[in-house]
């Protein structure tokens, strides 16, 4: 098992590029189903969580090739298999996404529960519920999820809560349905922006795009293409949070900041202001990081929710950061119950928080960090950790670094490259 040892304490300085959003990446790569004809994909991070789901599109017949450092090639001409191995399945959640190209495409599948973060109860029920609306009868066979459908027709559509791959799915099942399909309460994340822009140029049209109302116009055949997937805004803002831990100069390349509103209003509140230069965002050293006070000297809260809101995924790095600001903050995480829980791995490293309940954190800053040894329960809270090991005096031994790497790519190449002391050795598991 890989670790990371990190001597921390050292400001960084340079300039780094978001890799492609992970999120987007994957719903884009199980969208290739829906043609026969070859898919390509530009800026595809280079992750576990992408490796493995082009794994599971080859199970079930496709041929996929990397033509490039962050480029794929994917084409379904024949799609062989309409299951998933339980094994298989579980070895990454996005696997779900599949359930709607596959019965599109084939009218079939059979799908055990898929894997991913341990944060919380993650239900599936929207995905199910929606995809009944468009025709899919969905029954549970000793777990396994079975979908058949023989016509796909266009329905009103009422999402009970706005899941981002609930809403992938959908549109993903409508794209290939008979009629048009008003698909409402949806998720307008960039990444699911991504998605339906791709599908408008597979042939598909979607009017609402970024809105939470979508309508698609199902088509019988869609085409293949040539697609980018856009940068990804939690790996800006994991360098905005990794910058001022640090209290560091940073330059962060092709950050697209009309995705970021929420996110620098929300640091904003830590005292902690980037600028915007054209489609940049430069971190100057010395943030003021003070906790900016409500009107009427309430204490502040950084709290999430689905877009455009404060992103969830960077609940985890806005509490560390807030452990190097002056002041008291409330970190709000609503969406999931158990991603707040690696808060005690930061207590021992040194930061002053009180953990309220599972969706609450209350930060006291600013705390001298020091070295620990640590390990990360999840891709966020992972980066969370490391950052936090990057801004404390002394040495951290991070364990369990894989679920780091499946949201960020080369991390350790790319922190080294900003000046960082890290280094990745094979281990054992922490006692």
């Amino acid at each position: 098992m890989p670790k990371y040892i990190v001597e921390g304490g050292r400001p960084l300085h340079g300039t780094v590029r978001p890799s492609g959003n992970k999120n987007a990446a994957l719903p884009m790569i199980a969208a290739a189903l829906l043609t026969e004809d070859e898919v390509i994909l530009e800026n595809v991070p280079s992750i576990r969580d992408v490796h493995t789901l082009l794994d599971l599109l080859e199970l079930l017949g496709a041929q996929t090739e990397w033509i490039g450092d962050n480029t794929v090639s994917i084409r379904a001409e024949k799609i062989e298999r309409s299951e998933l191995d339980a094994g298989a399945a579980a070895r990454i959640r996005a696997s779900i996404v599949l359930a709607g190209p596959m019965v599109a495409r084939t009218g079939k599948m059979r799908l055990p529960p898929p894997g991913g973060d341990v944060i919380g109860r993650r239900r599936m029920d929207t995905h199910f519920l929606a995809l009944e609306r468009l025709g899919v009868k969905v029954d549970v066979e000793d777990k396994v999820f079975v979908l058949e459908a023989k016509k796909l027709t266009g329905a009103d559509v009422f999402l009970d809560e706005p899941s981002v791959t609930a809403t992938e799915n959908a549109v993903m099942a409508a794209s290939l349905a008979e009629g048009t399909t008003r698909l409402r309460n949806a998720a307008a994340e960039p990444h699911v922006q991504d998605l339906c822009r791709m599908l408008v140029g597979m042939g598909c049209t979607i009017d609402g795009i970024g809105t939470n109302t979508l309508e698609i116009q199902g088509t019988k055949k869609l085409n293949g293409g040539r697609f980018r997937v856009s940068a990804d805004h939690i790996e800006v803002g994991s360098f905005i949070g990794l910058a001022a831990v640090t209290n560091s100069e940073m330059t962060i390349k092709d950050a697209d900041p009309q995705f970021l509103n929420s996110t620098l209003i929300g640091f904003g509140r830590l005292g902690i202001v980037p600028e915007v230069r054209g489609g940049d965002l430069f971190v100057a050293k010395d943030q003021e990081r003070r906790i900016q006070m409500d009107m009427g000297g309430y204490i502040p809260k950084i709290d999430d929710g689905p877009w455009p809101a404060f992103p969830a995924d960077l609940t985890s790095i806005a509490l560390v950061a807030a452990t190097q600001c002056e002041g008291t903050i409330l970190i709000h995480e609503k969406m999931f119950e158990s991603r707040m829980f690696f808060t005690d791995k930061l207590v021992s490293m040194g930061a002053r928080m009180i953990i309220c309940d599972p969706h609450r954190v209350v930060v006291v800053g600013p705390a001298k960090l020091r070295g620990g040894v640590v390990e990360s329960p999840d891709i966020r809270a992972g980066m969370g950790l490391l950052i936090a090991a990057l801004g404390a005096d002394g040495r951290s031994e991070i364990y369990n670094v894989g679920q780091i790497e499946r949201g960020y790519e080369r991390i350790d190449e790319r922190l080294r490259a900003l000046g960082a002391s890290i280094e990745k050795t094979d281990s054992r598991d922490p006692d």
